[in-house]
């Protein structure tokens, strides 16, 4: 199409001169990786321009195969392929006779659970969405494959996202990864995202994870402060340079931007210690050995950084026990019982708990790195002793009761844990600890290890309904059968009467 049909749309807010076939493709790489369900990207431009190099690319980017046949839907209009990450449709509307075809081809529906890349889309007028990023391109040089590409939207959300994509491109082109093909990896709750970033046969793991008060509710705010979850990456940089300091397999960092939060680690690769969704109990006791290690060290408070300053790692405290302990309440006990407990309720609740925890206050500490769990715990094949597990996710580390880590592994909210596995964890565990300390006190790592199990039980319990039934993530559901059988496993012990007591009165 010619510029002058674009009359509609705002001024371009990003105008690009690729010079050939490979920025081109580079460029649709720097689009998939922030490329969201729901997205619509409308490709513009004369016969020839470039529309379909530009979304073949895109899409091969999203399979991770370069070699992805990627055939023009020009005679079937829409080709909708299913990635894991979601589903993204290829219009081609050359062919559109009448824009109210569009309807019948299901955009809408599409939509719903995916995004789409549409070619042609001056044929649909004004049934195209809103939210929509127009990229108009254009020709300069076929035989060098030189286009301009202009990006045009007033959508909230684009211009930040663009500029997202281009800012770790920047920062990539400072290490030895400048070149390299991005591959979204995971977006967690919270504002971090993670890519896979390759080149030349190596792989590497890139966060980004800024932390804007502007971006947050005020009252998630307050909770993050109130349980001591970190806001920056300072704390990836912190935990995982003291960790390998002592020889614990925490991502190396290669490269580091704290300020505009963006973090370039080793990657250790995908394959956890669960196998076909079940324990392998061998990787188990591998984690339980790096636990037992590092309880029988001391660590520090404060962290001093390589690039300067320091960072402190928050206790983990009465306040933030509870307060985690009560989305319990908060939450599951509604989902349950299909009524909110009232304010007395709510006071004894916290009462009780403050009175167990109260209760174990001599319990050994140091840093819980508090999801200690199978989605964490990267095996690494052919390695030795605790090299054999590489840590993630340890960035909301804090200074609590050491016990609460060995629960998050013993009873993994990710797996089915049968009690015999778990009590032959806990033996190992115990046994490496008083062959570490002659005044290992196994009777008061017993009452803590139930005290926490009890604990996190209740938070998790409470958060999976929460990204239920507050986030739009019924599949969390799912695993509340596994935990409500923990509670009770955990709740039959001889440590918690009073906790068994209160639960039994509570629930149905």
């Amino acid at each position: 199409m010619a510029d002058h049909d674009l009359r509609h749309l705002p001024s371009p807010f990003l105008t690009l001169d690729i010079p050939d076939e490979a920025g081109t493709r580079r460029l649709a790489n720097e689009l998939a990786v922030v490329l969201r369900a729901g997205d619509t990207v409308c490709l513009s431009g004369d016969l020839g321009a470039g529309k379909s190099t530009f979304a073949r690319a895109l899409l091969r980017t999203f399979a991770g195969d370069p070699e992805l046949e990627v055939p023009s839907p020009t005679f079937t209009l829409v080709q909708t392929y299913a990635f894991s990450r979601f589903d993204l449709s290829h219009f081609d509307l050359y062919r559109l006779e009448e824009p109210e075809e569009l309807e019948e081809l299901g955009l809408d529906d599409l939509l719903e659970t995916g995004a789409a890349l549409i070619e042609w889309p001056e044929k649909a007028q004004d049934l195209l969405p809103e939210t929509a990023l127009w990229i108009q391109i254009t020709q300069r040089s076929e035989e060098t494959g030189e286009r301009i590409f202009s990006f045009h939207s007033d959508a909230p959300g684009w211009q930040g996202r663009v500029a997202q994509s281009f800012e770790i491109r920047a920062f990539l082109q400072k290490t030895d990864f400048r070149d390299a093909e991005r591959r979204f990896l995971a977006g967690d709750a919270s504002l971090r995202t993670f890519e896979t970033v390759i080149s030349g046969g190596r792989s590497a793991v890139l966060m980004r994870w800024p932390f804007h008060d502007d971006a947050v509710p005020q009252a998630v705010r307050a909770y993050m402060d109130k349980v001591h979850l970190a806001r920056d990456c300072r704390s990836v940089v912190a935990i995982g340079t003291e960790l390998r300091k002592r020889g614990f397999g925490a991502p190396e960092i290669l490269a580091s931007d704290l300020e505009k939060g963006l973090i370039l680690a080793t990657d250790l690769g995908s394959e956890t210690i669960v196998r076909d969704g079940k324990p392998v109990p061998e990787r188990y006791h591998a984690a339980i050995g790096v636990l037992a290690a590092m309880h029988g060290q001391t660590w520090p408070k404060t962290v001093l950084l390589d690039s300067g300053g320091s960072y402190e790692v928050p206790d983990y405290s009465t306040e933030a026990l509870i307060a985690e302990a009560s989305l319990f309440v908060e939450w599951y006990v509604p989902h349950v019982s299909g009524r909110a407990l009232d304010e007395d309720a709510r006071a004894g609740f916290e009462a009780l708990w403050r009175q167990v925890l109260d209760a174990i206050s001599g319990a050994q500490r140091g840093w819980v790195l508090r999801d200690f769990h199978s989605p964490n715990l990267l095996w690494q094949e052919g390695a030795r002793g605790t090299d054999r597990i590489g840590l993630i996710d340890f960035q909301d580390t804090v200074f609590g009761p050491v016990a609460y880590d060995v629960a998050s592994l013993t009873l993994d909210a990710r797996t089915d844990m049968s009690e015999d596995l778990e009590m032959e964890l806990l033996g190992a565990y115990v046994s490496a600890r008083e062959s570490q300390a002659s005044n290992f006190d196994r009777a008061e790592f017993s009452k803590a290890y139930a005290v926490m199990a009890a604990q996190r039980i209740s938070k998790i319990l409470g958060i999976f309904v929460r990204l239920a039934k507050r986030d739009g993530k019924p599949a969390y559901l799912a695993h509340l059968p596994r935990l409500a059988g923990y509670l009770e496993r955990v709740l039959d012990r001889p440590s918690v009467p009073d906790l068994k007591d209160w639960y039994a009165r509570f629930l149905p």
